[in-house]
């Protein structure tokens, strides 16, 4: 399995309906800053997400590079998958997706992310996350897409890992951030939906080791990959976590 092939798959409605027949009916952009209370470093969030008839399908951006998606609305998915920006390709892939194979509807775990401040629902979402990876003891980990609230699971448990991101910096143990894993050493990525609308997944699977992802970026694409180099997904569908005060759910998958 390829991005590619599912997309190809999509495309000539062996996946679901013809996506010629489904038009997206809202398309936006949400942007957000944070900053929880007791961190001492704050983020940006910017997701374009596009609407085909319940569903949502969603891509995050980096702060700046986010499309005009309000010509997206009344195109239809096929249209949208040839669209000049990968995020609108993502999010349209996502949606219909979403569409066709609703998570409602799936085998998949629903956990749910208790009410609360941002903080608490962070560590929360972050804990169900780090149970679904299951680091053994002596496990490496490479963390892509660095979230503090992951990091911080971790090291609860004493798992070594290894923060990347494109955005390099450091985390809030003022660890340096690597922006290429290639040259580092791991057992086990634990990694962001975002590495499928970035172009950077399919290297992830070419290193043959066990990828379990956190989706909100491509939450409806990211199963698909189980068997396929992923062993586990959390998917996280908008609204997603950092919207809300009120309980939310996640989706876990686990490889067959």
């Amino acid at each position: 399995m390829t991005l590619a092939e599912l997309v190809r798959r999509v495309r000539t409605a062996e996946l679901g309906p013809d996506p010629a027949d489904c038009a997206v009916s809202v398309a936006f952009t949400t942007r957000q800053g944070a900053r929880h209370a007791t961190r001492g470093q704050s983020y940006r969030n910017t997701v374009v997400s596009l609407r085909v008839g319940e569903a949502v399908g969603s891509c995050a951006v980096e702060p700046g590079d986010e499309p005009d998606v309000a010509d997206c609305a009344g195109t239809t998915v096929a249209d949208l998958l040839d669209h000049p920006h990968a995020a609108v390709r993502t999010a349209a892939l996502d949606a219909y997706l979403m569409h066709a194979h609703p998570h409602e509807t799936s085998n998949a775990k629903h956990v749910t992310v208790d009410a609360g401040d941002s903080l608490a629902k962070s560590m929360s979402r972050a804990r169900a996350v780090v149970d679904l990876l299951d680091p053994q003891p002596g496990q490496r980990v490479l963390v892509v897409g660095v979230v503090n609230s992951l990091l911080q699971h971790l090291r609860a448990r004493d798992v070594r890992y290894v923060p990347c991101d494109l955005k390099g910096g450091r985390t809030e143990w003022d660890e340096p951030i690597v922006t290429d894993f290639r040259d580092t050493d791991f057992d086990l990525v634990l990694a962001s939906g975002m590495t499928l609308g970035n172009g950077t997944f399919e290297a992830l699977l070419a290193t043959g080791r066990p990828v379990t992802l956190f989706a909100q970026t491509a939450s409806a694409v990211a199963p698909w990959f189980l068997g396929h180099g992923a062993r586990a997904v959390s998917a996280e569908p908008y609204p997603f976590f950092w919207l809300h005060g009120g309980p939310s759910t996640l989706f876990h998958y686990r490889e067959p």
